[in-house]
């Protein structure tokens, strides 16, 4: 360390931001108690030039290196040149990845930078959630910026049909269909390619709806489960669904992910 140095250097090298590689440095350094220690990153290095920079920034102050870089080539070169250079230089990603790659039997892509796509699919995902839960059951417009729009009456799965494609990162929204009620003008205006339709038989209505009332303590006899209302309502939605021209999946005897599965299979992302 150079005498008029305050603290230690580490120059952290990645080819991607190199946050990864700055966690691991300060994860290792708070096990000397309050030893300080200078990170500089230097992240996006593509290029022997680059590397043959930050040695040599090292050398003169007496740092270590400690590098995260994926792309075999530039990796060797770092080993090559800091041997070299005489600089201590460590291979955060590289043991690792070797280890991996005898575990899985699978070769890595090599690519950097791929963590934070997978962040980023992660808050695409959280995104689809929230939009769900905002349009769920006709509670705002059905939503322009939805990838797919769901229509039934009532308890033909729509919300959890909604949740689940979420986790897809699909943008769902569903609009219950009810004789009583006019569905939004927004619904016959969006393309009938994002418009999925939901039918169920009569029969599997009732059950359904009979062991909801049961649930919340009522009669299974209500207005709710019988059978000519059922069959009301779900004729209003069958006209519904044919002025809108929408692809129609009978959920009558499907589980949720079945029917999400062929949902998703029409809005492959």
């Amino acid at each position: 360390m150079n005498k008029f140095q305050l603290h230690p250097i580490v120059y952290v090298v990645s080819d991607s931001v190199g946050e990864t590689a700055e966690l691991v440095i300060r994860a290792a350094s708070s096990q000397f108690g309050n030893t300080t220690i200078e990170v500089r990153r230097i992240p996006y290095v593509e290029d022997e030039a680059t590397i043959n920079e930050v040695l040599q920034l090292a050398k003169d102050v007496g740092a270590m290196i400690a590098y995260t870089l994926v792309v075999p080539e530039i990796k060797a070169y770092m080993q090559m040149a800091a041997e070299r250079e005489k600089v201590e230089a460590v291979d955060l990603l590289g043991p690792i990845l070797d280890k991996l790659t005898t575990l899985l039997q699978l070769q890595p892509k090599y690519e950097p930078g791929l963590v934070y796509r997978l962040d980023e699919d992660y808050f695409q995902k959280v995104d689809a959630i929230e939009f769900a839960v905002k349009y769920d059951d006709g509670r705002d417009h059905v939503g322009v910026h939805a990838d797919v729009v769901l229509i039934g009456v009532s308890r033909t799965s729509k919300t959890p049909l909604s949740q689940y494609l979420a986790h897809k990162r699909l943008k769902v929204a569903n609009v219950p269909i009810v004789p009583e009620l006019d569905p939004p003008e927004e619904l016959f205006k969006i393309s009938p390619e994002k418009c999925i339709g939901l039918k169920i038989s009569p029969e599997k209505l009732i059950e359904i709806r009979s062991e909801r009332l049961k649930s919340l303590g009522l009669k299974a006899e209500a207005n709710y489960a019988s059978l000519a209302r059922i069959e009301n309502e779900l004729a209003y939605s069958e006209r519904i669904m044919e002025k809108i021209g929408c692809r129609v999946i009978d959920v009558s005897n499907k589980a949720v992910e079945e029917t999400a599965n062929i949902i998703s299979s029409y809005f492959k992302k």
